[in-house]
C-alpha cells in the first residue's frame, strides 16, 4: 500500500466521521427539546402524585445532597382557578394556562438522596403544612433484589404516612410509631428514612426558615 492509498483512507475516514458527527449533532438539535419537554411532564406529573389535591406546584430552589442535585417544591390550593388562553407569538399555538386566586400552601414536596447497601436511593417525598410525611416515591436505586429492592413497595411506603420529624427513625423491632426496618435490609431502610427523608425535611425546615444562606454550599458540607 503506498503513502498516497493510505493518505485516502485516512481522509474518508475522517470525512466520515465528520459526517456522522453532524448527523448526530442534528439528531440531537431536533429531539432534545422533545425530549427535554418529555422529561418536564413526567416530572409535573411525579409531583402531582405527591399532593393530588394541590393547584399548582411551584419550585422554591435547589439543593445537593450526596453532592447530587436535587429540588424542593410548595404545594399550593387556589381559592379559585381561572384559565386563560395564551397566544404563542412564534408558533401562533394557543395554550391555556391557570391563574390561581388566593393561593394558600397546603404542603411541600422535596426530592432528596439516602446513601444506600449499593446505591444512591433517589427520593421523592411531599408534606403537608405541619411538615408530616404524606406520600413517599423512589424514583430510582439499585439495591439488592429481594431484599433492599423491597423499598419500592407499599408496604414499606406505607409506614412514613403521618411521621413527623421525630418519628423518622429505624427500629429493627416491631413498631408503627417509627419506621420499622425491611428485615435484612436495614441499610437500605435508613438510607431512605433517616439519610433520606429525615435529612431532606430537616433542610426544608430550615430553608423555609431562611436558616441556610447558601443551599447549594450549605448541603454539600452536610
Amino acid at each position: 500500500m503506498t503513502f498516497k492509498d493510505i493518505l485516502k483512507i485516512t481522509m474518508n475516514l475522517v470525512v466520515l466521521y465528520l459526517a456522522g458527527g453532524l448527523l448526530l449533532a442534528a439528531v440531537y438539535a431536533k429531539t432534545s427539546p422533545i425530549i427535554f419537554k418529555k422529561n418536564e411532564q413526567e416530572k409535573q406529573e411525579a409531583l402531582q402524585r405527591m399532593m393530588p389535591e394541590a393547584d399548582v406546584i411551584d419550585k422554591l430552589g435547589d439543593w445537593y445532597p450526596h453532592e447530587k442535585h436535587a429540588e424542593y417544591f410548595v404545594a399550593r390550593k387556589c381559592g379559585e382557578v381561572k384559565i386563560k388562553k395564551v397566544k404563542d407569538e412564534k408558533s401562533g399555538v394557543v395554550r391555556e394556562e391557570k391563574e390561581c386566586i388566593d393561593p394558600r400552601d397546603i404542603g411541600y414536596i422535596v426530592q432528596t438522596f439516602g446513601k444506600g447497601y449499593s446505591s444512591y436511593i433517589n427520593i421523592l417525598f411531599s408534606v403537608d403544612e405541619n411538615f408530616r410525611v404524606q406520600k413517599i416515591d423512589i424514583l430510582h436505586h439499585a439495591e439488592t433484589p429481594g431484599l433492599g429492592d423491597e423499598i419500592e413497595l407499599d408496604y414499606f411506603k406505607d409506614r412514613f404516612k403521618g411521621k413527623d420529624i421525630e418519628h423518622l427513625k429505624v427500629l429493627k423491632t416491631e413498631t408503627t410509631e417509627y419506621i420499622q426496618a425491611i428485615t435484612g435490609a436495614t441499610i437500605s431502610t435508613r438510607a431512605v428514612a433517616e439519610d433520606g427523608v429525615r435529612n431532606g425535611l430537616k433542610f426544608l425546615q430550615e430553608a423555609l426558615k431562611g436558616e441556610v444562606k447558601d443551599e447549594s454550599s450549605a448541603s454539600r458540607e452536610g
